[in-house]
């Protein structure tokens, strides 16, 4: 079981489709929250919404042999239920993590070399870590869910009455 659940090959493509992913998402949040003055919260909720849909594609193209699969309708609706779990633990673990180092530590902050870009360091290291814990939850659920026939989605379109 669990060498089927944490094979190399699905393993090795989904840790490069998140990190894309990942590098999307810090890159938005932190333009975003400079640009559009947004609070870190909503910088990472912003820049978790545009991964999402970056993440939904790439993950089907490219990780759990889903790119033939005639269902993606049903691994949409049970990809967004996995995103909202992960965005719960992405926004709000980051900003607990972001809490708790600046009560413990002070703000952290470093500037670039050659450049005028200050780096809050709490924010940067709560963030990784919140998309650290994401990425172990989206593996196993994505796998063991989304990309997998479970009748889930049958017993929801029944519920809903689609």
């Amino acid at each position: 079981m669990a060498s089927e659940l944490f094979n190399r090959r699905d393993l090795i493509a989904y840790f490069i489709v998140a990190a894309i992913g990942a590098s999307l998402q810090l890159i938005t949040a932190s333009l975003f929250q400079n640009w559009f003055q947004l609070s870190y919260k909503q910088a990472l909720l912003t820049g978790y919404l545009v991964a999402f849909f970056a993440g939904f594609f790439l993950t089907k193209l490219f990780a759990f042999n889903a790119k033939n699969s005639a269902q993606t309708k049903r691994e949409a609706v049970k990809f967004v239920l996995v995103a909202i779990i992960s965005c719960l633990i992405t926004v709000y673990g980051s900003a607990l993590l972001y809490d708790y180092s600046i009560g413990t530590f002070g703000r952290l902050t470093w500037l670039i070399p050659f450049s005028i870009k200050e780096v809050n360091a709490n924010k940067l290291i709560a963030q990784v870590a919140g998309m650290g814990a994401s990425f172990l939850s989206n593996y196993v659920l994505h796998k063991q869910f989304t990309f997998r026939n479970t009748g889930f989605y049958e017993k929801l379109k029944d519920l809903l009455n689609l």
